[in-house]
C-alpha cells in the first residue's frame, strides 16, 4: 500500500465550513467519565464511537479526550504536524519505553534517532537476516511435538524475542531471557493499559499486590536490557548491528549519546517489537487453527514455489497469498488497537476544532473493521488484498505500520518474518485446539489470545 500526504481542498472552491466542538459519547459516569466502558468492553466501546460522528468528545476521569473515528481523518492526524506523539498512550508507555527512546521522542531527538536506527531496517538490509529468521522459524516447528499441546504465548514470544535479539542486538538471547520478557510485558502490559483509560494517579502507588507485581515486572525488564548493553561492552565485540549504531551514535552536538537513550532506544527496539510480533503470531495460529482451507491453501503455495524443500527467505516475495492471510489477520486481530497523539496548538480535524493541548485517541482494531470500509467487514477473506481488490479499500482504512514520520521502521522486517513464520508452520502441521484454549480477545496495550493452546498434528 502507498501512503501519500492528505491534500487540502483547492482555495476557494468552496466555502470553508463553520468548526464546531465534537459531539459528546453518550455512557460517561460520574468520575470515571468513559473509562469504564473502555475498561469493560473497549473495544465495542471504540467500535460504536463512528455512529456518533467523525470525531466525538470521552471522559476519561477529569480529562476530555478527542476520538478519531475515520480512516481519512487518522491518517490527517498522522501525517499533521499540529499533533505529536503524547497523550494517555504514551504517557502510560514512558514506565516502559523511557522518554528518551525512538518511541515516545519528538522533534529533532526523534529525527537524529530514527537516522541512527533506520539502516538496519533498509530493504536492502533485510536480506541479511534471512538465515537467522529461517532458522528460528525451523527450529519452532521441529521443538513442537506432533500430538502434543504448545502454549501458543510463550512460543510466539520466544520466536520472536529471538528473531529480534539476533538480528538487530547480536546476541545469543536463549530461553531464559524470551520467557522473562513473556511474563513481564504479559504484566506490565496490562497494567499500563488500566494506567491509562482509569487514571487513579496516587492509587497506583500504593503497596498493593497488583501494583507491587507490576513493579517487578517492570524492574526485570529494564534489568534484562542492562544486561544485554553489559554483555556488549564487556565482551568489547563491534557486529554491525543496531546496538553497535548505537553505542557509537552522536547527539546533535557531535558527542556519545548518554546512557539513558542507549538503555532506552534498546527498550524501544526489543520490547514493543517482540510484544506486537508476538501477539500477531498468536492470532495467525488461531487462524491456521480456525480456517483450515486457508492454511491448506498456504501449504499448496509454499510446496509450489519450493518443490518441497524447506521454506527459505528468499521464497518470501513469491508467497502472496500467504502474505494476504499475514495482512487479514492483521487487519482483524491488530495488536496495536489504539494510539493517541497532542495537540501542540489550536487546529483542526475535519469540520472541527481541536484546542491546543487536547489529546486524540483512535483505534486501528475499529477502523479496520469499519463496514463503511469493508465489504463483510468480520469475516476472515485474505483474498480481499488480491490488487484488483484492494484498491476498492479506503486509504488510510489499513495501516498495520501507522504512516507518516512515526511509522514503523521494522515493517519490511516484521512482515518478513511473520510471513516466513506461517509458512514454515503451516507447511508442516495443522492445527487443533484442545480442552482449556480460550482464544478470546485478551485486551491490554496490545491484543492477543487469552490463553491460546493448539495440537499440532503432522501433514
Amino acid at each position: 500500500m502507498t501512503v501519500e500526504s492528505v491534500k487540502p481542498a483547492a482555495p476557494g472552491a468552496v466555502q470553508a465550513p463553520v468548526l464546531r466542538e465534537p459531539p459528546l459519547a453518550g455512557g460517561a459516569v460520574p468520575l470515571l467519565g468513559h473509562g469504564l466502558k473502555l475498561v469493560r468492553d473497549p473495544l465495542a466501546f471504540m467500535s460504536s464511537l463512528r455512529a456518533h460522528g467523525d470525531v466525538v468528545r470521552l471522559k476519561l476521569g477529569p480529562k476530555t479526550v478527542y476520538a478519531v473515528t475515520t480512516p481519512a481523518l487518522t491518517g490527517a492526524l498522522a501525517l499533521s504536524p499540529d499533533f505529536k506523539i503524547d497523550g494517555p498512550l504514551w504517557e502510560s508507555l514512558e514506565g516502559l519505553l523511557g522518554k528518551e527512546g525512538v518511541a515516545t521522542a519528538n522533534g529533532p531527538r526523534h529525527r537524529r534517532q530514527r537516522r541512527t536506527i533506520q539502516p538496519a531496517f533498509r530493504l536492502d538490509a533485510i536480506p541479511a537476516y534471512g538465515p537467522i529468521m529461517e532458522e528460528e522459524a525451523h527450529a519452532l516447528t521441529t521443538r513442537w511435538r506432533p500430538g502434543e499441546t504448545v502454549d501458543c504465548t510463550s512460543e510466539s514470544f520466544r520466536v520472536a524475542v529471538r528473531i529480534a535479539a539476533r538480528c538487530l542486538l547480536r546476541g545469543e538471547y536463549m530461553d531464559e531471557r524470551a520467557e522473562r520478557l513473556c511474563n513481564a510485558l504479559a504484566v506490565v502490559f496490562q497494567g499500563m493499559y488500566r494506567r491509562m483509560v482509569v487514571p487513579l494517579g496516587p492509587l497506583y502507588r500504593l503497596p498493593l499486590p497488583a501494583n507491587r507485581e507490576f513493579n517487578r515486572a517492570l524492574a526485570d525488564l529494564h534489568l534484562l536490557v542492562d544486561e544485554i548493553i553489559t554483555e556488549r561492552r564487556t565482551s568489547a565485540q563491534k557486529p554491525d548491528d543496531l546496538l553497535t549504531a548505537l553505542l557509537e551514535a552522536k547527539d546533535e552536538n557531535g558527542e556519545p549519546i548518554g546512557e539513558q537513550e542507549i538503555h532506552d532506544q534498546v527498550v524501544a527496539i526489543l520490547t514493543p517489537g517482540s510484544e506486537t510480533v508476538a501477539s500477531t503470531i498468536m492470532w495467525l495460529l488461531q487462524v491456521l487453527a480456525e480456517h483450515p482451507e486457508h492454511a491448506d491453501r498456504v501449504r499448496e503455495e509454499v510446496e509450489s514455489v519450493t518443490g518441497g524443500r524447506p521454506v527459505a527467505f528468499e521464497d518470501v516475495r513469491k508467497l502472496r497469498h500467504t502474505n494476504n492471510v499475514v495482512v487479514e489477520a492483521m487487519r482483524l486481530r491488530p495488536a496495536v488497537w489504539i494510539l493517541t497523539r497532542r495537540a501542540v496548538t489550536d487546529t483542526t480535524l475535519g469540520d472541527y476544532r481541536i484546542p491546543a493541548g487536547a489529546d486524540i485517541v483512535y483505534s486501528p482494531y475499529a477502523i479496520q473493521r469499519d463496514p463503511h470500509s469493508y465489504a463483510d467487514h468480520l469475516d476472515f477473506d485474505p483474498d480481499r488484498w488480491l490488487p484488483e481488490r484492494a484498491k476498492e479499500v479506503p486509504k488510510y482504512a489499513m495501516s498495520p505500520f501507522s504512516v507518516g514520520n512515526r511509522k514503523c521502521p521494522s515493517d519490511h522486517f516484521s512482515m518478513a518474518q511473520l510471513t516466513l513464520i506461517t509458512a514454515a508452520v503451516a507447511t508442516k502441521y495443522r492445527f487443533e485446539q484442545v480442552p482449556g484454549s480460550d482464544d478470546a480477545t485478551r485486551v491490554g496495550i496490545t491484543l492477543r489470545p487469552q490463553r491460546l493452546l493448539l495440537r499440532p498434528v503432522l501433514r
